[in-house]
């Protein structure tokens, strides 16, 4: 293996080509106050295996690709699954 980060993250959008956007959130407990602080992180990753909206998916950091583009789709982790009834012409 080598030693590039790898995060895993939810698909929120895809209607870029061979791009797609992966919010990344994460839950940790505030250091001084002790609260639950929930913090997300929206990131652009390449993707040549075709996601769909709402797939988690595993992320691995590149070289850049492009001026926003420093992530690549390794892998999904749990693919979502839509009905036929769910739509916007509701």
């Amino acid at each position: 293996m080598n030693n590039r980060r790898r995060m895993t993250g939810v698909v929120t959008s895809n209607k870029m080509t061979k791009t797609v956007v992966v919010e990344i959130t994460r839950k940790f407990r505030h250091p001084l106050y002790k609260k639950v602080v929930y913090s997300s992180m929206r990131v652009k990753a390449h993707d040549e295996i075709g996601c769909q909206l709402g797939d988690e998916v595993r992320i691995v950091e590149t070289q850049p690709m492009s001026r926003d583009k420093r992530w690549a789709v390794e892998s999904v982790v749990k693919r979502e699954t839509r009905t036929a009834d769910q739509g916007v012409g509701e």
